[in-house]
């Protein structure tokens, strides 16, 4: 059974609250109402003292196991991880619903896999002081340093798994060490990168090439990168801590363009384009249809804005497409309304729908109901 549970919006657990106010880098995603300090919409969880508190979506209206479930299986198809429902029952099985324990021994398993079948090795130019010429012969470099004839500076190709690709792959397992209490995968992977030397990368502006030989490494690239942009490690008076947390407003536009593109392959998502001195970004763009998804908790028709109507009929009318559509998570009321805007050669058609995003079942059964409940919308 889930403990230390908080639900988006909803007032913190009390043994947070003075954590969260002394603690800087966590402050965006609070605020503090009359005489409560609530969650935003940032969903995951928080590692304090020893204790794991989350905070999830309110999808499954009663059900803390299911919200969490739902919120991992939104994560996981938004994000592009490639998993089998086997593979997040084995990383439950090992006693944590800890979302960033199972992402992690998820991300362990497939990289561990990979490198099963061999550790990726490319050709790396090395300039070195060689007793025997190798390769290229550097005259400057010899004047420079060799004062005697017993070496050459030389510059030559060694195939080499020493690098970029490795090297990041090595910086993930040790970061991510300090997240888990399971580092048995890890560590088995580390010690296959036993030649490969420890360095440090941004993160926010790390570029890798992938080739026809590397390119069975990039799921977990990916999965990497994920678990590292989003994790938040926390030093507060000497003890260590960290946050996991998404923003649900991109989740959702993710998941709902990554659903979209899977049934309709002419969707493209966070289309831009410019119309004179105006940019427009719709969040996914199709043949015969704009989609925008938004994140919002309607409970009364009242709650649909005037303004993402508006904003919708510029998209339409902008991009020559006539069919719209805005698209709400389901809460208390189903949505269901359809509007005409404008007029003659200029009128544009609205859909307003909500979708159902609670299911009790598995990943992959998860997965294929929404794309049907998205197909009958239309």
């Amino acid at each position: 059974m889930l403990e230390n549970i908080t639900y988006e919006y909803c007032a913190v657990d009390n043994k947070l609250i003075n954590y969260i106010e002394s603690t800087p880098s966590l402050h965006m995603f609070f605020k503090k109402d009359w005489e409560n300090l609530k969650a935003k919409q940032y969903c995951g969880i928080i590692n304090y003292d020893g204790e794991d508190f989350y905070i999830l979506p309110k999808i499954s209206k009663d059900n803390d196991e299911e919200n969490l479930n739902i919120f991992i299986y939104m994560l996981m198809y938004s994000y592009d991880i490639k998993v089998h429902n086997e593979d997040i029952a084995n990383a439950k099985n090992e006693k944590s619903n800890n979302i960033i324990e199972i992402f992690i021994q998820m991300f362990a398993k497939n990289l561990f896999h990979e490198l099963q079948r061999g550790i990726y090795k490319e050709y790396i130019t090395e300039q070195d002081n060689l007793r025997v010429l190798r390769g290229k012969y550097l005259i400057n470099e010899n004047l420079k340093y060799n004062f005697t004839k017993a070496k050459i500076y030389c510059e030559y190709d060694e195939f080499s798994q020493n690098n970029d690709l490795n090297q990041f792959f090595l910086y993930a397992i040790k970061t991510l060490m300090k997240f888990t209490k399971n580092k048995k995968l890890l560590k088995q992977c580390e010690l296959i990168f036993d030649e490969v030397e420890s360095m440090d990368f941004d993160i926010n502006t790390l570029k890798i090439n992938f080739n026809r030989l590397n390119t069975r490494f990039k799921d977990s690239f990916e999965f990497a990168l994920l678990l590292l942009q989003k994790s938040i490690p926390i030093f507060e008076n000497g003890k260590k801590s960290f946050a996991f947390l998404f923003d649900m407003n991109e989740l959702f536009e993710k998941f709902i363009g990554n659903v979209q593109k899977a049934i309709d392959s002419s969707a493209k998502l966070q289309y831009e384009r410019n119309f004179g001195n105006l940019k427009l970004i719709p969040d996914i763009v199709c043949n015969n249809l704009i989609i925008d998804a938004k994140y919002k908790s309607v409970i009364d028709k009242k709650d649909l804005k005037r303004d993402d109507k508006y904003q919708m009929f510029v998209y339409g009318t902008n991009f020559g497409i006539k069919n719209t559509m805005l698209l709400y998570p389901q809460h208390q009321i189903q949505i269901k309304e359809d509007l005409q805007l404008g007029k003659d050669d200029k009128m544009i058609k609205l859909k307003m729908r909500s979708v159902d995003l609670n299911f009790d079942g598995g990943y992959s059964e998860y997965v294929a109901e929404i794309k049907n409940r998205m197909e009958i919308m239309k």
